[in-house]
């Protein structure tokens, strides 16, 4: 299954099979949701359901993630089944948190999930049907299979050793001014990890906040990527939200899958680590 979806294909699906998931996290999302929301679509909490924040960034950053048992009680709660078709949608064209959920839907092995290409705008701008209020939940009977994350996850010291490596690359995707030490808004110090190049995930985007097609994508990473052949890539930005956003843009683009650091900028940044800042 492809892993983008557009909102006109969102009226032919049926809508027994399919669950669909508001997945926007910013502090005022569910606030937004309640205001304005896909009729159907239930909301997740990125802080709350899609990681377990610890009291301390500098271990395991902003957003880690939850334990896989603990998302699959989530998916129980949200009556998400091995055989529903999941949409996901957020109010950052994937970037919020819905890429997020995707990735870890994917990496439990779900196979029918898809995030709207746009995002809530593009689905207002279709004219689907909206609502307001909160959807009642409702739970399934069974418990969703859970076998661990399927997909490559990586940790502070794989970054550590991969920083001190030609046989490895890691893409930092957030904005440029983050990534050249000029301007840090949200982490305590601006810079970015030694041997990361920059790669801001808005470069997935067009103008109109759609992804951009699989053969613009594949020429954006071939040629960011040329020099490093055929070697394995570790992706971050700033807490492992973002990331993922990219790894959905190389999956669409049907490139290799990248390895997700989740603890990125926000746990690298708390260590006494070596960091390159620039302004």
């Amino acid at each position: 299954m492809k892993p983008l979806i557009d909102p006109q294909e969102i009226t032919h699906l049926d809508t027994q099979k399919t669950v669909f998931i508001d997945a926007s996290g910013t502090p005022n999302s569910k606030e937004s949701y309640l205001n304005e929301h896909l009729t159907g679509a239930l909301f997740v909490d990125l802080n709350k359901q899609l990681s377990s924040i610890g009291e301390d960034p500098a271990y395991g950053g902003r957003h880690p993630l939850p334990d896989v048992h603990q998302f699959g009680r989530l998916l129980t709660q949200l009556g998400i089944t091995p055989e529903h078709h999941v949409v996901l949608y957020d109010h950052m064209s994937g970037a919020n948190a819905a890429a997020r959920f995707w990735w870890m839907l994917m990496a439990v092995g779900h196979k029918k999930v898809q995030v709207v290409n746009g995002g809530f705008k593009a689905i207002q701008e279709a004219g689907l049907p909206l609502t307001s209020g909160e959807m009642i939940l409702k739970p399934c009977n069974e418990k969703y299979p859970i076998n661990g994350w399927q997909l490559a996850l990586v940790g502070l010291e794989d970054v550590i050793a991969s920083s001190k490596s030609d046989n490895q690359t890691i893409i930092d995707v957030r904005e440029s001014k983050r990534f050249d030490g000029e301007t840090e808004p949200i982490d305590l110090i601006a810079g970015h990890i030694p041997n990361a190049i920059n790669i801001p995930f808005q470069s997935n985007l067009d103008h109109d906040g759609r992804f951009k097609s699989p053969d613009a994508l594949k020429e954006l990473y071939h040629s960011k990527l040329e020099h490093l052949e055929n070697k394995p890539v570790i992706v971050h930005c700033g807490s492992g939200v973002t990331a993922c956003h990219t790894i959905l843009a190389m999956q669409h683009a049907d490139l290799p899958l990248p390895a997700l650091y989740t603890g990125s900028w926000s746990e690298w940044s708390r260590r006494d680590l070596p960091m390159i800042t620039l302004g």
